[in-house]
């Protein structure tokens, strides 16, 4: 008889259920306005996900192999900026991430003149 529990994630995988998207593809030479999400896989210090819209590559910072400096802005749930931060991660763990566009403010309505006659 099957189990009716949904998987419990990878232990060290920091990824819990519900919270980072599966369809996540992995990331190479990362560029200014990409939305990253870090979890455990690009480094320790993200056990909770974290999503940054990156500023650059700091590829003048000697690192090992494998890994590298980012500085970007961290981003709460809405997409705003929270805190600028330079992060050392694992380029392998780091995933492309499209966060929703919901606007923070309603949209204003613009009145168009029109022509009478």
């Amino acid at each position: 008889m099957p189990d009716d529990k949904p998987e419990k994630p990878l232990a060290g995988t920091g990824e819990r259920a519900g919270r980072v998207p599966v369809e996540c593809a992995v990331i190479g030479k990362m560029k200014a306005g990409d939305v990253i999400v870090l979890t455990a896989a690009a480094s320790v210090q993200f056990l909770r996900p974290i999503f940054v819209r990156v500023i650059r590559e700091l590829p003048e910072r000697h690192t090992y192999h494998g890994w590298v400096w980012i500085e970007g802005y961290q981003l709460n749930a809405a997409g705003d900026a929270v805190a600028r931060r330079e992060l050392y991660v694992m380029r392998a763990g780091v995933r492309m991430q499209a966060l929703p566009v919901n606007p923070t403010r309603p949209a204003k309505r613009r009145r168009v003149p029109v022509r009478v006659g």
